[in-house]
């Protein structure tokens, strides 16, 4: 395929992946803030929307790139593949489950495309306030049509902030002088990153879908997702769809040294 058809190529894949997640926006709606009343997390409605919504990602997948593959895939062992398999979109219909079935608007989806396991674009979407985070590999990433950029910072202070998943005062001892905060949503917390909003968000419990298209974005911006040792995440280790055992720190890498050193884990 010559260049210029390969461009034409990714441009339509990308015009189809931002249609759908859009469309799957509006189909999560439908189910937003439908809890019981009667019991503080309603498992049924957050069932029943994933299904929906995967199935409605298939379907629409199917109908127009049928030979494409969807995250998980049994027996992926890394090897590469030729014609239409070589594509793999992984979608996570739900991130921000508890907010979701709440009414709090602080939820979304994401949706990205691989090409023999090299990420081509990632979309995360919230569908109640219309945030749309976006990006192509190597060509920067955006919040609606505004470029984004991740804050590096040569130290914390007390007008720094730090996003954190729910159990992280179980996990750890924090020194960081500033703003210490958790939004219920880690692929928000992640955008939020990128965009320059917070200085650094500690994330836990991921998955290989949880974020192959989170990891565009922020890489897009400038940030990456390191280890707690200061190593970039291969997030390709993890295709199998176990999950990453220990906590991950997101933020630009001038903020790593800065922020780990506020933390002290415990146990």
């Amino acid at each position: 395929m010559k260049n210029t058809d390969a461009t034409q190529a990714i441009e339509d894949l990308s015009a189809f992946a931002l249609e759908t997640v859009q469309a799957a926006g509006r189909e999560a709606m439908e189910f937003y803030g439908r809890n019981r009343t009667s019991v503080k997390f309603d498992e049924d409605l957050v069932t029943q929307a994933e299904l929906h919504l995967r199935g409605f990602f298939q379907e629409r997948l199917q109908a127009c790139f049928g030979g494409h593959r969807i995250f998980p895939v049994q027996n992926m062992d890394g090897a590469y593949s030729h014609g239409e398999q070589r594509y793999l979109w992984v979608f996570d219909p739900i991130d921000g489950v508890d907010n979701f079935q709440a009414g709090i608007p602080v939820w979304g989806m994401s949706l990205a495309l691989y090409d023999n396991f090299w990420p081509l674009f990632g979309y995360f979407l919230m569908p109640a306030t219309g945030d749309l985070y976006r990006a192509r590999a190597g060509q920067g990433a955006f919040w609606r049509d505004q470029a984004i950029a991740a804050q590096p910072r040569a130290a914390v202070d007390d007008e720094s902030q730090l996003l954190v998943y729910s159990r992280f005062h179980k996990h750890f001892t924090a020194s960081f002088p500033g703003k210490i905060r958790n939004f219920g949503c880690a692929a928000a917390h992640i955008c939020y990153v990128a965009m320059g909003r917070a200085d650094a968000a500690v994330i836990a419990n991921e998955s290989f879908q949880d974020l192959a298209a989170l990891r565009i974005v922020v890489e897009g911006a400038g940030a990456k997702i390191f280890r707690l040792d200061g190593s970039v995440l291969a997030l390709g280790d993890y295709l199998n769809g176990e999950k990453i055992a220990e906590p991950l720190i997101v933020c630009a890498p001038d903020n790593f040294e800065p922020v780990v050193k506020c933390l002290d884990r415990q146990g």
